[in-house]
């Protein structure tokens, strides 16, 4: 009649995907500790500075404890074949991308082609390490 389909060639190989979502956990456990650093030097920033507000350091704090727990959380979820991180972790990176180009327009190419560089490579990651 036809022709058998063999249906498990067609399946993922489990070792590939494992090391898919090892890579993106990775690459989002780096952006967890580059956020977490940011926000430990805009503490040594402001310990330094003549004044300051407090308000405004404790909001951009705050956003940097969230955003930091939330790339690790993601990060959590990759490693153990949970794939309720991948939303949070392609947004995160396209914001990365858009806050590159105005680090592009400021001229500050030492900040920006690295944050492009593991913003693409995360979601590029990300986009491929696709749940069975």
């Amino acid at each position: 009649m036809g022709k058998w389909v063999n249906l498990s060639s067609m399946a993922q190989d489990p070792s590939k995907a494992a090391k898919a979502r090892a890579v993106v956990a990775s690459l989002l456990i780096v952006e967890a500790v580059v956020i977490g650093a940011l926000g430990v030097w805009l503490i040594v920033l402001a310990i330094k500075a003549d004044s300051f507000e407090l308000s405004p350091l404790l909001g951009e704090l705050l956003f940097v404890a969230l955003g930091s727990a939330g790339l690790a959380a993601s990060a959590a979820g990759y490693r153990r074949g949970k794939y309720f991180g991948r939303s949070p972790a392609v947004l995160a990176n396209l914001i990365a991308l858009g806050v590159v180009s105005y680090q592009v327009q400021e001229g500050l190419w030492l900040v920006a082609i690295p944050l492009a560089a593991l913003a693409l490579a995360t979601v590029v990651a990300a986009l491929r390490a696709i749940p069975e």
